[in-house]
């Protein structure tokens, strides 16, 4: 996190908070607070919410950076450089909205001699996570893998893998490799022989492949806490173990379930002693399930369903693709209304039983190929079911049914996009420069345009979304319209209902976000993370603790205001204080009206508090 002792920044935004397609601010002669006294603090799991040093709960939205690290072309980094790593900082910040990233890290280039961690990765690592600290992004690693390792894959084969270094596929006995008539990439997973006994021996500790990862995952984490500074390590949330885990192939008798339960948990406690002693005492470990528990196509039973409690010291994290979506031919239309409700429900209600916090680390959808016209809907119906358990053509009616609003980060962030050079399994034959450069992989959100700039593939509306970053109390619902696009349709899934006519017309065809919450008389305000299309000089709030347009700057005593976030990006946020507790209160925010007059204000708060008594109090 940013140094809020040390540092005052000269921010450059213009006065009503617009931010260039590059993600940098543009010029004002204003000085501005680079944070606020309540900014930057560590997060903790308590009450099953991620929350901070003054209790707010946190929400951590962001994108995974990046499936570079997948790649050999920058030696298993996410970026080519530091520098690099700070420009795309700043725009997934400015221009992505985001205020987290899964940063993935490589155990093949983490080890690659036996029991020789290298260090100069790990420095190198740091350096580049730590351009995200210092932009007001938190962090949680990701050691992680695909179909174990490309070193299991022949220098002509179709496919390749990530994950363990090339000594420990030596140690195996593992068949040539072959997947048979697959049509994607994930179908090795369960159909290439060399995988699955792969992943089995890693599991079983075989020549002591786990004892191994884990010595080498000590060192890592004793690395990047001893080479961060205590207000960066502080933007650390947590680690991810491993990415996707999967037996490979099941003993006699064994099930999912089981496999769970005697080999998956106990490596994750084996993990989570590995994060104490190395510092990360204080830190959850973000835990996977079987990857296949909650799939719409391929499923089988799992979710950690016999691990107990988690309780503080574990996050209950999770993916979600559209597999039927993704197949061109389960789903031949395209994502609607509440499509993933009842999905992204399920991830609700696991983690709540689990008693502990839930991430969705990973979601998305290809953005070129046959099924690429899917992915306004479909990503719009995911973020709508992070945001709420409820449809919007049933969310003004039954608000209550809402849920805690889920973290999650997209796949992916790559700003190389389309620019590669790698050389699949090290074959010079065969030079991979489009799309993600990875299995025919298509899928991240930008790119570098021919100046250098960091552009966004994908509509802005959709990405640079409200959400209530940090809540004074307990979330009680949340919505937001983005109006985002596919292709020349708008796409309108929550409008404001007719019942609520002075509302509806002060939102017009714009944008709006609603949350409502419950005080918990903290002394930091309640957040939202105002998009780009937000700007501050054109935002109107509609709250219980008042109704202004163009909210003024903050300071302790305004209720209703305006601030940038940490970080030196441009990017802003709206601040509601409310000291009180017990107390419930909501704030729409809409980018819809000009200049609205006092008595439009008022009739819609008057609206909206009737609304508020009548379906949440």
């Amino acid at each position: 996190m940013p140094n809020i002792r040390a540092r005052l920044l000269a921010v450059l935004v213009i006065l009503c908070g617009l931010l260039t397609v590059a993600g940098t601010p543009t010029a004002t002669a204003a000085t501005v607070p680079d944070s606020l006294s309540f900014d930057g603090t560590p997060l903790t799991v308590s009450g099953g919410r991620f929350v901070d040093a003054t209790g707010r709960e946190v929400v951590l939205r962001g994108y995974n950076v990046s499936g570079e690290t997948k790649l050999a072309e920058n030696n298993g980094l996410p970026f080519a450089s530091a520098a690099d790593a700070r420009k795309s900082a700043a725009a997934l910040r400015a221009l992505g909205g985001g205020n987290s990233v899964r940063f993935l890290l490589s155990w093949a280039y983490a080890e690659p001699v036996r029991g020789q961690v290298d260090t100069a990765y790990l420095a190198a690592a740091t350096d580049q996570m730590r351009a995200f600290l210092d932009a007001g992004v938190r962090v949680y690693p990701d050691f992680h893998q695909d179909l174990y390792s490309r070193y299991l894959f022949d220098p002509d084969s179709w496919y390749t893998g990530d994950g363990a270094p090339q000594w420990a596929v030596d140690l195996g006995d593992y068949p040539d490799e072959s997947c048979g008539i697959c049509f994607l990439w994930g179908q090795n997973i369960t159909q290439n022989g060399a995988v699955k006994a792969a992943q089995h021996d890693f599991w079983h500790n075989a020549h002591g492949l786990q004892d191994s990862f884990l010595d080498m995952a000590q060192q890592t984490m004793a690395y990047i806490g001893q080479h961060l500074t205590a207000e960066q390590f502080a933007g650390v949330v947590g680690f991810d173990p491993y990415n996707e885990p999967y037996a490979g192939a099941y003993d006699s008798g064994q099930t999912s379930r089981t496999w769970e339960r005697d080999l998956l948990w106990p490596f994750y406690v084996r993990f989570r002693a590995r994060m104490d002693a190395a510092g990360w005492q204080d830190k959850p470990a973000f835990v996977e399930p079987n990857l296949f528990w909650n799939g719409n196509v391929s499923k089988e039973e799992g979710g950690l369903l016999d691990a107990g409690t988690l309780g503080s010291r574990y996050v209950f994290n999770t993916h979600f693709y559209d597999q039927k979506a993704i197949s061109g031919i389960l789903m031949w239309g395209k994502a609607a209304d509440g499509q993933y409700v009842t999905d992204f429900g399920t991830v609700r209600d696991r983690a709540a039983a689990a008693g502990t916090a839930a991430v969705v680390s990973e979601f998305g959808h290809p953005l070129a190929g046959p099924v690429s016209d899917k992915a306004p809907t479909v990503l719009k119906a995911m973020y709508q079911a992070l945001d709420s358990r409820v449809k919007g053509a049933s969310w003004w009616t039954t608000p209550a049914a809402s849920g805690p609003v889920l973290s999650g980060n997209q796949w992916q962030w790559d700003i190389y996009h389309g620019r590669h050079h790698e050389l699949m399994n090290g074959n010079p034959d065969k030079v991979l420069t489009a799309g993600d450069a990875w299995n025919d992989e298509d899928l991240s959100a930008v790119r570098l345009d021919d100046t250098g700039k960091v552009t966004l593939r994908q509509d802005a509306r959709l990405l640079d979304r409200m959400y209530p970053s940090a809540t004074s109390g307990t979330t009680l619902a949340f919505t937001y319209e983005d109006r985002s696009r596919d292709g020349s349709t708008t796409l309108t899934w929550n409008p404001v209902p007719s019942s609520l006519p002075n509302v509806a017309r002060l939102v017009g065809s714009g944008q709006y976000g609603l949350l409502v919450w419950r005080s918990n008389g903290g002394g930091a305000p309640t957040e939202l993370h105002l998009p780009a299309s937000f700007p501050t000089a054109a935002t109107t709030v509609v709250s219980d603790l008042g109704a202004v347009h163009g909210p003024p700057a903050y300071t302790s005593t305004t209720a209703i205001a305006a601030a940038l976030e940490p970080g030196g990006t441009g990017s802003r946020r709206l601040l509601l204080t409310a000291p009180d507790s017990g107390t419930v209160h909501y704030a729409l925010v809409t980018n819809g009206a000009t200049s609205p007059s006092a008595s439009l204000l008022s009739a819609a708060r008057s609206e909206l508090s009737a609304w508020v008594a009548q379906k949440l109090r």
